[in-house]
């Protein structure tokens, strides 16, 4: 997944970072409102986690902003306010969940993946897409009940290739996906194709169907045939 954490509580922050790291997401942290407007604008993310109490402004104004923009990030409000009226304000103008500090980072963790899971996967906690298998809490994948040794980026660039599936994908969107800020230290995407070649080989060893396509001057599709 990728993560944007919007948080002013640098020690907080890093935490929560850092913990989300050690499970192969990608994550990015911004500390204020104008910074997570900003990366909004510019990226796309799984889920966002948001402390609403900003330095520079209310972080509900974040909700606001994805609404207006018709984005389809999940968001989990995390914050030290804890009153009902914020609750129902938070949860009414589209967060899909909220979390009062202080937590435990596990628990922060199993509610990412269920908002997840429920807005990408419909709640599942397998992914079927015809003889491909993929256990999204052990991060497994099968083909023809064959188990396929992937790397976590092929992982999760398998499982954002079947989220799209049938939609031609930039490269640009293949890399800030699944590299985030990374990206910027790349001259090229050619370490793309290699990920993708890998990937698709893998998937061709065990017999899967080739449904990764390259479309030319632009990036790739995954077949939905």
């Amino acid at each position: 997944m990728k993560l944007l954490i919007i948080e002013d509580e640098q020690a907080l922050r890093e935490n929560i970072t850092n913990y989300f790291n050690g499970d192969g997401n990608i994550c990015e942290s911004c500390s204020c409102l104008t910074d997570a407007i900003n990366k909004l604008s510019n990226y796309n993310y799984d889920c966002v986690l948001l402390d609403i109490g900003l330095p520079d402004g209310d972080g509900f104004a974040v909700l606001d902003y994805l609404k207006a923009q018709m984005k389809n990030e999940a968001v989990i409000i995390i914050s030290a306010r804890n009153s009902l009226d914020d609750k129902l304000k938070g949860l009414n103008i589209g967060a899909d969940d909220y979390l009062t500090k202080p937590f435990h980072l596990a628990e922060l963790k199993a509610r990412v993946v269920a908002v997840y899971r429920r807005k990408t996967f419909n709640s599942n906690n397998k992914l079927l897409f015809n003889e491909i298998s993929i256990n999204l809490l052990g991060r497994t994948v099968e083909v023809n009940k064959a188990p396929v040794n992937l790397t976590r980026k092929e992982y999760d660039m398998l499982l954002y290739f079947i989220a799209n599936k049938g939609k031609v994908i930039s490269k640009n969107a293949i890399a800030e996906h699944l590299w985030g800020d990374e990206m910027d230290m790349h001259d090229n995407f050619d370490f793309i194709y290699t990920h993708i070649k890998n990937l698709r080989k893998k998937l061709l060893d065990v017999n899967a169907n080739d449904y990764l396509k390259s479309i030319y001057g632009i990036g790739y599709k995954f077949n939905a045939e």
